[in-house]
């Protein structure tokens, strides 16, 4: 169950392209007022069809919000995050323009506020090395679409406190989301650092001609993908012990770390070849759908696997509850 009094009163986005938009979705759909800047004209649009996006997935949970909280658009840095009890920051992925927007926000902030930012690996001792007040920046890491999974990545930085750990924690709980305090500051955090691996893997295995895109996907959703979706990577390896457990299973597959068989290492060169190479077998996978259905294909399929794990009270359905309290 949530804590609803650690919800916060007021939310600020600062940079609304998929991720930010998400992330005001999941919290006006928990009755918080969100308030949005960003430079593009479109943003407007983009954070609409998103949200539009979630509705239609947490109806289809079954989770009808008491109220919505209000959305406005806002043309400053200032202006948004002014009288937020937390800012998510969501510009791209370049350093030197996320700590000039920082600087930015903290220019403008409360001294209680929060500053998160949603970096998929930056550190944040690096994010947070110019600001004045660096014990209140923390990265609040999460994963597409920020409305429907749970996983928030939390880690602090050097100069990080652990009041804003602990807040964070909290705030992200009360939006009904599975927070894990990464407690080892690392380049990519946990999950993107697995990700990586699979993707440098299934990129070697376009280059070398061995799978297409569509083959590769074949099978993670056909096969370890769905053991994956509601037990993780050593639970299911425990599993596959038998009665010895992991100790049995390290014991029987642990030698073959050692063979040839992942490249992981390295990576292929990403050539116009390869690169026209993967366009050309995604567009043979899924160029029938637009991105729109997609998107909706995607939220579906993913409500109806909350839905299944909500029933069992096991994995990322347990936070389905959350958003029924």
């Amino acid at each position: 169950m949530t804590d609803q009094s650690a919800l916060p009163e007021r939310v600020a986005i600062v940079g609304a392209g998929v991720i930010g938009a998400a992330w005001a979705a999941r919290w006006l759909l928990r009755g918080v007022d969100v308030a949005v800047t960003d430079p593009s004209a479109t943003a407007p649009k983009v954070v609409a069809h998103v949200v539009d996006n979630a509705r239609h997935a947490w109806t289809r949970m079954g989770i009808e919000p008491e109220r919505e909280g209000a959305l406005t658009f806002v043309d400053s840095i200032d202006a948004a995050v002014r009288d937020a009890d937390i800012v998510q920051e969501n510009v791209p992925e370049i350093l030197e323009l996320k700590k000039i927007i920082l600087g930015q926000i903290e220019d403008s902030v409360d001294a209680a506020t929060l500053i998160a930012s949603s970096t998929s690996g930056l550190k944040p001792s690096v994010l947070q090395a110019d600001l004045r007040h660096p014990e209140r920046l923390v990265v609040g890491h999460p994963f597409n679409p920020v409305y429907l999974l749970p996983m928030v990545e939390v880690v602090g930085g050097e100069s990080t406190s652990s009041e804003s750990i602990s807040r964070a924690m909290a705030l992200y709980d009360a939006a009904g989301m599975h927070p894990l305090h990464v407690r080892v500051e690392i380049d990519a955090f946990i999950a993107d650092r697995l990700l990586e691996a699979v993707w440098r893997e299934a990129l070697w295995l376009v280059s070398d001609g061995v799978a297409t895109t569509e083959e590769i996907d074949d099978v993670i959703r056909f096969g370890f993908g769905l053991r994956w979706s509601q037990m993780g990577l050593f639970e299911n390896y425990r599993i596959a012990g038998g009665e010895g457990g992991m100790a049995h299973f390290i014991s029987q597959f642990g030698p073959t770390l050692s063979w040839p068989w992942s490249k992981l290492t390295d990576t292929p060169e990403l050539t116009d070849a390869l690169t026209q190479r993967i366009g050309e077998q995604s567009d043979a996978q899924s160029g029938h759908h637009t991105i729109d259905e997609l998107e909706r294909i995607r939220d579906d399929n993913l409500v109806d696997i909350l839905l299944a794990l909500e029933a069992n009270q096991w994995g990322a359905g347990q936070t389905v509850s959350k958003l029924r309290s």
